[in-house]
């Protein structure tokens, strides 16, 4: 049973035929003053029910979860946190986010989470200074014999300062499948500290628990970071807590990608960052199926400076969303979301093992969780991007992707990234995956890069035209199986 399916089941009909009937009055109201938004919304929607959606990153969140949103919670101003506030009038907000916060703790057996974050990269953001100013700043006010940073003399405070900016993180890079706040040199992570990057094996591109040692080691980081987002394998965080610990270093960890695989009860063990980690960020969306925004969770060490991401680097609270993320880790909280996890990997592993079955280098040689990257084969003679843009023509979204080492750079790359947690959620399984997988490789085989008087023929492609009128067929049919929101009808 899908995810839908379930939530139709639980949903009275008379409830969400009400629920739809709200979407699309708000809908005509906003169409009178504001038609082109309208317009792009609904035709938004007509394109997520035509294409089948890959992108490892996304999903489907419930018409609850979206209803959360759109209403007056975003009126309100409420900088602090439950019931310590820097605004009047927020009582309202405090018992969502507190209710919230609990949520999470439930879901995610925690001792603290902090809703706030607005997005994954925001919750790197809190999380880094939050570290920073719990085991460097306050620890050198202490040691100055003050009591907080108000303190300090212009010049005591610039000695900390300069502390806080040479501290040094230690991240999977980019290269490997790491995200950019986690050093890349572009983003902000890399500024505010000194980066330093692992790598993952040249040969078989696994994580080489050893050689993270030996630089944690040499480099004696602040910051340990597990975490990925193209990566396909289970990390061991029991080992990255002991390499951690062996260097003095916090392990902070970005489940932004697989928190939905930790809520679901697939990755237990070892696998499960929760005991091992001392701060844990991540986005509430992708496979956790939520709102797009971020959360952290936390040991009780950190739970006050992290409770200050605002002022520290966020500005005001969205109330809105964080309603809509208590109703989304309620959501997960429950059987049917172990059900869902489980098979969003199971769809994963069939999806790689038939495009291996086609001969399709897959990195890592297959998948532990909902993504994979796979190697766009070099007798196509395709860069990631034309392969890109040949799969949206035949209604696949997709991603292209950097592999280790990648020749072709991050712009054009070499690879394809994608993902299961979607269209698990329409409720698709095994058999549709590998059906997927076979028009994938039947697609690719049968395009080509454009002639160079067409334009640049490192993004442009030629299609044979029979061969993608046959799979825009076949994707419009499963997807009339498997339809998206369909209580939402609009003329």
């Amino acid at each position: 049973m899908s995810y839908l399916e379930n939530y139709f089941n639980r949903v009275p009909h008379e409830l969400r035929k009400s629920s739809a009937i709200a979407f699309m009055a708000a809908f005509d109201h906003l169409k009178t003053n504001n038609p082109f938004i309208v317009e792009k919304m609904i035709q938004e929607l007509q394109d997520q029910r035509c294409f089948l959606k890959l992108i490892a990153s996304e999903n489907y969140c419930s018409e609850s979860v979206q209803l959360s949103m759109g209403n007056w919670l975003t009126d309100k101003y409420a900088e602090g946190y439950p019931y310590h506030r820097f605004y009047a009038g927020c009582d309202n907000i405090d018992a969502i986010e507190a209710a919230c916060v609990n949520e999470a703790k439930a879901l995610f057996q925690c001792e603290h989470a902090y809703v706030q974050p607005h997005s994954g990269a925001d919750s790197n953001l809190v999380a880094f200074w939050a570290i920073l100013v719990e085991r460097i700043q306050n620890k050198q006010v202490e040691k100055l014999g003050k009591k907080n940073i108000n303190d300090l003399s212009n010049e005591e405070y610039e000695q900390v300062r300069q502390l806080l900016v040479n501290q040094k993180v230690l991240g999977m890079s980019l290269n490997s499948g790491g995200h950019l706040t986690h050093g890349y040199r572009y983003n902000i992570s890399a500024k505010m500290m000194q980066a330093f990057c692992y790598e993952v094996d040249p040969n078989t591109y696994l994580l080489d628990y050893k050689k993270i040692s030996e630089i944690a080691k040499r480099e004696k980081p602040a910051i340990l970071i597990a975490g990925y987002s193209a990566y396909s394998r289970k990390i061991n965080f029991a080992k990255m807590r002991e390499i951690a610990d062996s260097v003095g270093a916090v392990l902070l960890v970005d489940m932004a990608h697989f928190a939905g695989l930790v809520a679901g009860k697939v990755m237990v063990g070892e696998y499960n960052p929760i005991p091992y980690a001392q701060i844990i960020t991540s986005t509430t969306h992708k496979t956790l199926r939520g709102p797009r925004g971020g959360i952290i969770l936390c040991q009780k060490e950190f739970r006050e400076v992290v409770d200050k991401g605002c002022p520290i680097t966020l500005g005001g609270p969205l109330p809105h969303v964080i309603a809509a993320k208590a109703v989304a880790f309620k959501e997960a909280n429950t059987p049917s979301f172990c059900v869902y996890a489980e098979q969003v990997v199971k769809n994963a592993q069939a999806l790689a093992n038939k495009l291996m079955h086609h001969g399709v280098h897959v990195l890592t040689g297959g998948t532990e969780n909902h993504l994979m990257v796979f190697e766009v084969p070099s007798s196509f003679g395709l860069t990631g991007l034309q392969a890109e843009n040949a799969l949206r023509q035949a209604h696949f979204t997709v991603n292209r992707n950097s592999i280790p080492f990648d020749k072709n750079g991050p712009w054009f790359t070499s690879g394809i990234r994608i993902g299961t947690a979607a269209l698990t959620t329409l409720g698709m399984k095994e058999q549709e995956m590998i059906q997927i997988a076979d028009w994938i490789y039947l697609l690719l085989k049968h395009t080509k890069p454009a002639k160079a008087e067409k334009g640049n023929s490192r993004s442009l492609v030629e299609i044979d035209s029979s061969i993608l009128k046959e799979i825009q067929k076949h994707i419009s049919i499963l997807l009339k199986r498997f339809p998206l929101y369909p209580d939402l009808i609009f003329d």
